[in-house]
C-alpha cells in the first residue's frame, strides 16, 4: 500500500493521529525539503498494524521518528532528530543516520590492503570517523518501498564510488528497513565491490525510551550481553585489549542504570567523556543474538537489540552539549540520548586479531540487526 501523504505543519507529532492503528501495514510518502544543490528530499512513513511509526528519509537513510507505545499504550517518538531537513543538514551529530563505509574510528586516517596504504579523510581530530566529511550519513539515497502482509519496509541504495572520502572500490550499498507487526525494526544490510576495500555499516540513532527531548537518560537501565570490551587509548582508538568487563564500571552484564557508575573516576570512562566503547558480543552462533536490552522504568518502554554483527558501540550521548534545539523546539543537553550501535570493532583494517572487516570482489557484506520494542509493567 502506497499512498500520498497530507503534510502537516512543522514535524511535532500529532499523536492523536499516529495512534489510529491501520488496518494493514502502511507506508506514505511526502516532501521532506530540497538540498542545496536543488535535489528533492523525501520522508516515508512506514506504519504497522499496530500503529508504530518510522519516519525514514531518503538524506543520509535517517530514521527521523520512531513512534512507540509506552505501557499505557502512550505513543512518543524515542529518537533524537530534527522537524525538518534543514536541521540535519546545518548540524547533526549523525542522529539517526546510517553511516559508513566504516562506522566507528580509523585511527590516523590510514589503513594499508595488499601492500598500499589508503588515506581517508581525518574528521575527528587526526582520525576517521564515521565515514569521514562526507559518509553515507550525508548523501542522497534511492528509494523504493516494500510491502508484505505483516510488514512494511524502505530498500534505500547507494553507490559509492571508487575514491569516496579515500576508500578503494566502488562499493554499491543496499539498505532495508522493515517495520514489522510485532513491533521490530529490522535493518538488512547488503554490499559489493568490485575492489578490495573494508566495510564496516551501522545505524547511529539516539534512543530516549521516556521519549525524545524529555530529559537525560540516565535512569534507563542497560543490559549488555557481553563479558569482555575493547579499552581505548584518550583518541578513542582500542589499545587491541580485550578487556573483562567484570570488576569495572563497563559491566553491564546484569541490566544497570547508565547513571549509576558513569561518573566513576575510571581511567576508561574519563577517555570516553562517560560511556563511548566497543563491547565484545557474547555471540551464540551465526545468525541474530541479543546484544542489548534497554528499559525505562518511567514508561515502561523496552528495546532489545539483536544482531549478526560481533561488536557494540554503547555512546552515552557525552557530546551533546545543549548547543541542539530539535524536534518540537526541544533542547539536546548532556546524554539526553543513547546510540547501540551494531558493528565491527574500531579501528579493525588497523587491528589483525580484530574480527577482519575487509570486503573482496564476488563477496558480499551482509548483515542485519533488529531493535525490538515491547513494554513491561510497572
Amino acid at each position: 500500500m502506497f499512498r500520498k501523504l497530507v503534510a502537516v505543519a512543522g514535524f511535532a507529532l500529532a499523536f492523536g493521529s499516529a495512534a489510529s492503528l491501520a488496518a494493514k501495514p502502511a507506508i506514505d510518502k511526502a516532501p521532506f525539503g530540497k538540498l542545496p544543490d536543488g535535489r528533492a528530499v523525501d520522508l516515508f512513513t512506514l506504519t504497522n498494524g499496530k500503529g508504530m511509526v518510522a519516519k525514514i528519509t531518503n538524506y543520509g537513510a535517517i530514521v527521523v521518528a520512531l513512534i512507540v507505545p509506552d505501557r499505557a499504550g502512550h505513543l512518543d517518538d524515542v529518537v533524537l532528530g530534527y522537524d525538518n531537513l534543514d536541521g540535519y543538514i546545518a548540524k547533526s551529530p549523525f542522529f539517526g543516520a546510517i553511516v559508513g563505509r566504516y562506522g566507528n574510528r580509523i585511527a590516523k586516517g590510514q589503513f594499508a590492503l595488499d601492500g598500499k596504504t589508503y588515506t581517508l579523510a581525518r574528521n575527528d581530530h587526526a582520525n576517521h570517523l564515521h565515514g569521514g566529511v562526507v559518509g553515507f550519513d550525508k548523501v542522497l539515497w534511492s528509494a523504493t518501498p516494500v510491502t508484505g502482509k505483516k510488514s512494511v519496509g524502505l530498500e534505500l541504495r547507494y553507490l559509492s564510488k571508487d575514491g569516496e572520502e579515500g576508500y578503494p572500490g566502488n562499493l554499491t550499498v543496499a539498505i532495508t528497513y522493515t517495520l514489522t507487526d510485532d513491533n521490530k525494526l529490522k535493518i538488512d544490510y547488503v554490499a559489493t565491490t568490485d575492489k578490495t576495500t573494508v566495510a564496516n555499516i551501522t545505524h547511529h540513532g539516539y534512543f530516549n525510551l521516556d521519549g525524545a527531548g524529555s530529559g537525560d537518560i540516565l535512569g534507563e537501565e542497560l543490559l549488555i550481553n557481553a563479558d569482555r570490551f575493547t579499552p581505548v587509548d584518550r583518541g578513542l582508538i582500542p589499545t587491541g585489549e580485550l578487556r573483562p568487563v567484570k570488576g569495572t564500571p563497563l559491566d553491564f552484564t546484569q541490566p544497570t542504570a547508565i547513571g549509576a557508575r558513569i561518573n566513576n573516576q575510571d581511567e576508561q570512562l574519563k577517555n570516553g567523556g562517560g560511556y563511548d566503547h566497543n563491547w565484545v558480543l557474547n555471540r551464540t552462533g551465526a545468525g541474530l543474538s541479543l546484544a542489548a536490552k534497554l528499559t525505562s522504568p518511567k514508561t515502561g518502554r523496552v528495546m532489545e537489540v539483536l544482531t549478526t554483527e560481533p561488536g557494540l558501540q554503547f555512546y552515552s550521548g557525552n557530546f551533546l552539549d545543549g548547543s541542539i534545539t530539535g524536534k518540537g523546539g526541544k533542547v539536546y543537553a548532556r546524554r539526553s540520548g543513547l546510540c547501540l550501535e551494531t558493528q565491527h570493532f574500531p579501528d579493525s583494517p588497523n587491528q589483525p586479531s580484530f574480527p577482519s572487516t575487509v570486503l573482496k570482489p564476488g563477496e558480499t557484506y551482509k548483515t542485519t540487526t533488529v531493535f525490538r520494542f515491547s513494554t513491561v509493567a510497572r
